[in-house]
């Protein structure tokens, strides 16, 4: 009988051995390994859960799943709870979706290549656990667009400097370039000295200056970063008697026209007054003649 027992006992010893084995070779656990907490799969929270991207640019949301295991993660919209993958395969019409992920890591990450602003809102990553557990994520997209401060027109003076900056307004990361056009063509600094284009990246602006400006230098300006819809600007060079005219922006143009107009009203009425006085003292046919060599001497002063 004590023989039967040690072969029983030595039997179940290599039993275990041979077990031991085999999950060595083959890398395979036990299921009860699945059922201890600490594996159970598990997000890692130091991801960006608010993403905002611009029109036209790739949207990344990351999601990053520790202890995945034999799990598979799906990507769902929640306003409509579409399905949009599942592991690495697109489950929607909509090929613009994509899942990206690198055997062994921990990276599950949607792609929405050129998206609009109807693609805004939640999205959840959820893992196949029982019950299933989720993470959401906000994307934003918005419409990026360059803005040139100052008057959408400006008047110079010829020998003045043209000074325009522009700004990327709503843009999420720095512009990878911002380009300066006069007409269709990008500004060719060799083919006329005197200027300078400052860009600052991380405050998203560029200052293009033009020193001395004469009139061939008037034109339609425009600015273009990337990633952003244009800006463009209207200058005008002039060289002109009247230096309330010369400044920058409308409001200076608007101002010295409004100033012309008064002074010719108040010399209108001046005239109005002394032909008045004149007809009672003139004869008709000489006042007359007065009247018209005015009226002629006035249309001469509005060419």
């Amino acid at each position: 009988m004590g023989g039967i027992l040690r072969l029983i006992q030595l039997l179940l010893h290599n039993l275990l051995l041979l077990l031991s084995a085999t999950y060595a070779l083959t890398g395979e656990t036990p299921s009860s390994y699945w059922e201890t907490p600490f594996a159970q799969p598990y997000f890692d929270n130091t991801t960006k859960r608010e993403i905002t991207a611009t029109v036209g640019q790739s949207a990344l949301l990351n999601c990053r799943v520790r202890n995945l295991g034999d799990r598979a993660v799906t990507w769902l919209r929640k306003r409509d709870l579409h399905i949009l993958t599942v592991g690495i395969l697109t489950y929607t019409n909509d090929q613009r979706f994509q899942s990206l992920h690198t055997e062994g890591s921990d990276e599950w990450t949607l792609r929405i290549t050129t998206p609009q602003p109807r693609d805004s809102g939640t999205y959840e990553c959820q893992v196949s656990t029982e019950p299933k557990i989720s993470q959401t994520f906000r994307l934003n997209v918005v419409v990026s667009k360059a803005k040139i401060l100052g008057n959408s027109e400006l008047f110079i003076k010829s020998g003045s400097d043209i000074n325009l900056t522009c700004v990327a307004l709503q843009a999420p990361a720095p512009p990878s370039f911002i380009y300066w056009y006069k007409g269709g063509r990008v500004i060719n600094y060799s083919q006329r000295g005197g200027i300078s284009v400052l860009t600052e990246r991380q405050t998203r602006t560029s200052k293009l200056v033009i020193s001395r400006a004469m009139p061939t230098d008037s034109g339609n300006y425009t600015c273009s970063p990337s990633a952003s819809d244009s800006a463009s600007v209207l200058v005008h060079v002039i060289n002109g008697e009247h230096p309330a005219a010369m400044q920058h922006g409308n409001s200076s143009a608007t101002s010295f026209l409004l100033n012309n107009y008064k002074t010719l009203g108040s010399n209108l009425l001046l005239l109005s007054s002394t032909i008045t006085t004149l007809s009672l003292v003139l004869p008709v046919s000489s006042f007359l003649c007065l009247t018209i060599s005015t009226i002629f001497i006035g249309a001469n002063a509005f060419r």
